[in-house]
Parts: C-alpha cells; sequence; structure tokens
C-alpha cells in the first residue's frame, strides 16, 4: 500500500495518526505565522516597495479577507474531493504564492499575492479540524484538539517576533522579502510529510459542490467582512452600514437555498442539520463573542510602538512571554477537559480577564515607567485561558457533528473564529483611536481598549453555560456517520 492510498473509512482510526498530525500542525503555524509577520514588515514594504496607506494596510487586510470569506467552501471541498486532496492541494498553493509575495515588485502584485495566499489557506485550513475529528478516537480529541491550539496560537505569537528578527538580520540582502521565503522550507517539509502519512477521508455520499450557496455564502461574508476590514481605517463611511445591513437578508437567502438543496437532496454547502446540534448553535456564538475580545495584542502592539517607543523587535519579545501561558493552558486543558467539559470553557474566560486585569493595572499605575517585565504575569495569564478556550471549545462544537459533514463543520467554525477576530480589530481600533484622538493620551486609549475586551471575556463566560453539559456524546460514539 503506497502512502496516498491510506483512507480512513466510519469505525476505524489510521494507526500513525499522531505522526501525521505533525505536518497538519506546521500548516496551521505557518497559516497565523503569516497572517501576523506583516505587521512588523509594513515600514519596509513602504519603503522599498513605494507603497501608499491604503496598500499596506492591504498587505495585511487581504490576506485576512480571502481566508475568511472562502473558510466554508474549502472545508466541504475536503468533505467533496477528499480532505488529504484539499490539504495537499492547498498547501502548494500556498508555498506558490509564498514565494510569488516575496519576489513581488510593486505594491500591487504584492497586494493580489497576498490575497491569493489567503486563499490557499481557506483551502488547507479546514481540513486540519476534519482530519482531527475523523482520524481521533473521542478519547484523543482533546489531546490533539490542545497541540492545535498550540499551534495557531504560537504562529499568531512568533509571527512578529521573527518578522523582526528576519528583517533585521537581513539574511543574504533579502530584507522584507524573507518573511514570505521562510515557508518553503518549512511548508516544503510539511508537504512532504503529508503526502506521507496524512491518510484521505471524504463524506460517503459523494457530495456536489454547491456553487449557489458557495456564492451566496461569499457574499454575506463580504458584506461584513470587507467594511470590518476597512471601516476603521477609513472613518465608516456610509457604505460600510450599509454592508453591514445587507449581509443579515444575504445571509437569510443563503439559508433558504440550503434547506431547498437539503429537501431536493442535494449537497448543501452548509447542512441544516448541523445547524441543529447544540453544540453549533451555542459555541458559534461564543466564539464570536470570545474572539472579539482578542485584538487586545493589536492594541498593546500600537501602544507599545506608539506610546512608549518601543522597536517592532522589543514590541514582538514583550508580547511573546503569552506563548509561554499558551503551552501551559494547551497542556492543562488536555487534563481538565475530559473531566469538566464545559466548565472549562467558564474557567478559561475568568482566567483571560484576570489575564486582561493583569496587564491593566501595571498600565495604569506606571503609566511611562511601564518596563516589559511587569507585563510577564498577565501575558502568561492571558496566553493561558487562550489556550483553554481555544482547545475546548472548538472539541464541544465539533464533537457531535457527523463525520461526512466534519469539513462544512470545520470550515463554519473557523469562519466564526476569523470573523470574531476581524469585529476585535475593528472595534478595537475604533476605541483605541477614538480615545486618542478625543485625550492623546495613549495609556487611557488602551486602558479603554482594553475594558472592552474584559467585558466580552465576561459575556463570553456568561455564555458558556448554555454549551452542552459533556464534550463527548456517549450515546452517538465515535464514528458517526
Amino acid at each position: 500500500m503506497t502512502p496516498l492510498d491510506l483512507r480512513i473509512t466510519p469505525g476505524t482510526h489510521h494507526p500513525r495518526r499522531w505522526a501525521a498530525l505533525v505536518p497538519a500542525l506546521l500548516a496551521c503555524y505557518m497559516d497565523l505565522l503569516d497572517a501576523t509577520i506583516v505587521t512588523v514588515a509594513l515600514p519596509a514594504f513602504e519603503e522599498d516597495l513605494g507603497a501608499s496607506p491604503a496598500m499596506l494596510q492591504w498587505a495585511s487586510a487581504g490576506y485576512t479577507l480571502a481566508f475568511a470569506v472562502l473558510l466554508i467552501t474549502g472545508g466541504r471541498v475536503g468533505d467533496i474531493f477528499g480532505r488529504k486532496r484539499a490539504f495537499l492541494t492547498g498547501m502548494g498553493a500556498f508555498l506558490l504564492t509564498s514565494a510569488l509575495c516575496g519576489l513581488a515588485s510593486n505594491p500591487e502584485t504584492l497586494v493580489a499575492f497576498r490575497i491569493l495566499q489567503g486563499a490557499a489557506a481557506a483551502m488547507m485550513i479546514p481540513q486540519v479540524l476534519s482530519f482531527i475529528q475523523v482520524g481521533f478516537p473521542s478519547p484523543e480529541r482533546p489531546r490533539a484538539l490542545a497541540m492545535y491550539g498550540i499551534s495557531l496560537a504560537l504562529g499568531g505569537m512568533t509571527g512578529p517576533v521573527l518578522g523582526g528578527l528576519l528583517i533585521q538580520a537581513d539574511l543574504a540582502g533579502l530584507g522584507w522579502r524573507a518573511v514570505f521565503l521562510i515557508n518553503l522550507p518549512v511548508g516544503a517539509a510539511a508537504l512532504l510529510g503529508a503526502i506521507r502519512l496524512m491518510p484521505e477521508s471524504r463524506s460517503e455520499s459523494s457530495p456536489k459542490l454547491d456553487l449557489v450557496g458557495v456564492l451566496l455564502a461569499t457574499a454575506a461574508l463580504m458584506a461584513v467582512m470587507y467594511p470590518l476590514v476597512q471601516g476603521h481605517e477609513i472613518g465608516w463611511p456610509l457604505w460600510t452600514f450599509l454592508c453591514f445591513a445587507a449581509a443579515p437578508p444575504i445571509f437569510a437567502l443563503f439559508l433558504r437555498h440550503q434547506r431547498f438543496r437539503e429537501r431536493d437532496r442535494g449537497a448543501p454547502l452548509i447542512p441544516p442539520r448541523i445547524l441543529r446540534h447544540r453544540g453549533i448553535r451555542a459555541g458559534l456564538p461564543l466564539a464570536l463573542v470570545f474572539f472579539a475580545g482578542t485584538g487586545h495584542t493589536f492594541v498593546f502592539s500600537l501602544y507599545l510602538q506608539g506610546g512608549l517607543g518601543y522597536s517592532p523587535w522589543m514590541t514582538g519579545l514583550t508580547l511573546f512571554p503569552s506563548s509561554l501561558g499558551i503551552v501551559a493552558g494547551s497542556m492543562l486543558s488536555i487534563r481538565l477537559a475530559p473531566r469538566l467539559g464545559r466548565r472549562v470553557v467558564s474557567i478559561a474566560a475568568l482566567v483571560k480577564i484576570a489575564g486582561v486585569l493583569g496587564v491593566i493595572y501595571p498600565i495604569h499605575v506606571l503609566g511611562p515607567a511601564l518596563t516589559p517585565w511587569a507585563l510577564v504575569p498577565g501575558a502568561i495569564v492571558i496566553g493561558a485561558g487562550m489556550a483553554m478556550v481555544s482547545a475546548t471549545l472548538v472539541n464541544i462544537v465539533l464533537s457531535r457533528v457527523p463525520l461526512p459533514d466534519a469539513g462544512a463543520a470545520s470550515g463554519l467554525m473557523t469562519t466564526a473564529l476569523q470573523v470574531g477576530s476581524a469585529i476585535s480589530i475593528a472595534v478595537l481600533g475604533t476605541v483605541f483611536f477614538g480615545s486618542l484622538t478625543g485625550t492623546g493620551d495613549h495609556r487611557r486609549a488602551i486602558e479603554a481598549g482594553l475594558w472592552v475586551c474584559v467585558a466580552l471575556f465576561f459575556a463570553s463566560f456568561l455564555m458558556s453555560f448554555l454549551l452542552p453539559p459533556s464534550m463527548n456524546d456517549r450515546s452517538r460514539g465515535d464514528d458517526h456517520v
């Protein structure tokens, strides 16, 4: 049997699933790395390519927009054509577009390749959650999902640090191009490992792709994501609110079309039956609210550089202790999740609140005399709370979804996380800059933004009691088809 012949069928689990998880997690790490690493490279883009402020914004936002809008479609493509095939296709396209970004000669081509890179990631990333759901038995999933959470969080936290290091080192005279070309050796290793180790799986019903559903879902998400990405930078003109107003009717039309497809024995992009699961109904809104508070890193970076004059490299180092908390929180969730279920999410939301308060206090008391060491305890606690929520909530949301719909549910969950993160940047950016404009005081601006985070995490704590009481439905079994 060659590596490409490996299959997961209902009732079986791949014997080399833990080894196969490694290249999948490398892909997740690269995704979050690329979403954050460019934040420290923007001045270099401006200097070397002559990029305008709008082009600088789109060099960062274009990736996020394409990724969020196409996640649901990417997940369903894996269900239909094979999750391994979709992963390998997305990974190959991700490596190609990374190389093209590194070779870009002007701002327009860089933005175009960044959008294509986000689209490639949207094909690749949903397959990872699908693989964990399909390929691991229930007792092993919390550990696998904790490792998934670690890879995402480490990618997000190490991006600014690694980006600052690569630009400062100027390896082989590459300058900012190295932040994209670093993907090539890492991605090649992940691609070869996936070819060798990852098993294939797909929906047993062989559905066809719902193209009308793809168009409606894309339109609904664009109506939300585009103004979220652009709005706080351009002062929230009227058209941004018109887009928001258009999103619910488009989404309602999408749901009506999905019900029609299901009644007509077609294959809807998001099967309405998965929306009836309590984990989905309660977990997706909670994910939106919780991740709407995770933009504290964004506004905190603005405060450190704009208010305290930190360099990008120093800013990255100051944010890095959260990674230690991420590792600790992920390991803790492995032990607690099987026994406490949804209570881990409740506890983690309180931990997150404690961490943010642990950052607000030294900022308020020390002001301009603030040192990075004063922020370390709060940063570690913030990272721990983030990791505990990420792994546990994903497991709760996806554990009851039938395996043929694993890709669709994974894409839906990841989309909720992305939309929540975009909402966070829009809301916290507006609060931060609004306070800064009114007072001129960076300390008051960051405190205002962080108190919004506290409110959102408290709302998440209350919403956590609506989640199913246990992640493992013993009556369902591991392979609900």
